[in-house]
């Protein structure tokens, strides 16, 4: 066991733990930050995505030995069931959540992309998103979520 400091959702954390145990799971079992998930363990779903210094991660790809310094952001920074954030809201009145599994690392996934690019064409945010699967095929309202979001940010108002 090592301890690790690591900088999750703008607090320092110190974890004990094996260098080799997935980022994922630091943030599930020692931090208790729940919302990415443990969907394929290979980087093919996109479930677990969280976003390190500004780039959207598969957390269950990252040993936390490589983290360091690295800022990593889970969608528990981005608002809350009483007051969600612009994305999280977009997500709400589209009602892009079915069985909602993947729904926390769509939005991480999403949030990377309109910080980087604000004004995303529709291409663009296909691109963008298609490392993420939904498996209850809500793909449509997913993407029309992200582009509501996009044009509530670009009127100024606050993620």
């Amino acid at each position: 066991m090592t301890t690790y400091r690591l900088q999750v959702n703008g607090k320092p954390h110190a974890v004990d733990t094996d260098p080799d145990t997935p980022l994922l799971y630091v943030l599930r079992n020692d931090l208790a930050l729940n919302g990415a998930k443990f969907g394929c363990g290979l980087g093919q779903c996109g479930s677990c995505t969280v976003i390190m210094d500004g780039k959207p991660v598969m957390s269950c790809l990252v040993p936390v030995s490589s983290v360091g310094t690295r800022a990593v952001r889970t969608v528990e920074d981005l608002g809350s069931s009483d007051k969600p954030g612009v994305l999280q809201q977009a997500f709400i009145d589209e009602q892009a959540a079915q069985c909602g599994y993947c729904i926390a690392g769509m939005i991480m996934q999403a949030t990377a992309l309109l910080e980087k690019t604000p004004a995303p064409t529709d291409a663009q945010i296909r691109a963008h998103m298609s490392p993420n699967l939904c498996r209850c095929g809500t793909h449509m309202r997913i993407l029309r979520a992200v582009r509501r979001a996009a044009d509530v940010l670009a009127k100024g108002e606050k993620r």
